[in-house]
């Protein structure tokens, strides 16, 4: 059974508390960096966006555009300031583009 407290919390500390003692911040980040990809690459990136996946500090972006790919490598280290900046945290050290 969980502890009630007896003090007044707000709603955005009691959400990170729950957040905290459940250990459900990495499953949040993965939801997060996909939300702001989409957010930050506009349209026209996420239609040959196939899909997104964050593992550990590596984001693994699968596209169907092997031209869209080569375009994209070539600013990587930009794309990963964008989206850490975005999420407001350093999640995300390395990108993969596949």
């Amino acid at each position: 059974m969980a502890k009630r407290n007896n003090e007044h919390l707000s709603i955005s500390d009691a959400l990170k508390e729950f957040v905290e003692t459940n250990k459900l911040e990495k499953g949040l980040d993965k939801v997060n960096v996909a939300d702001a990809w989409a957010k930050l690459m506009g349209n026209g990136v996420n239609n040959y966006t196939t899909s997104i996946n964050l593992d550990r500090e590596t984001l693994y972006v699968q596209l169907s555009s092997s031209v869209l790919r080569e375009e994209l490598s070539y600013g990587k280290q930009k794309i990963i300031n964008m989206l850490n900046e975005d999420l407001g945290k350093e999640i995300i050290k390395k990108l993969i583009l596949r």
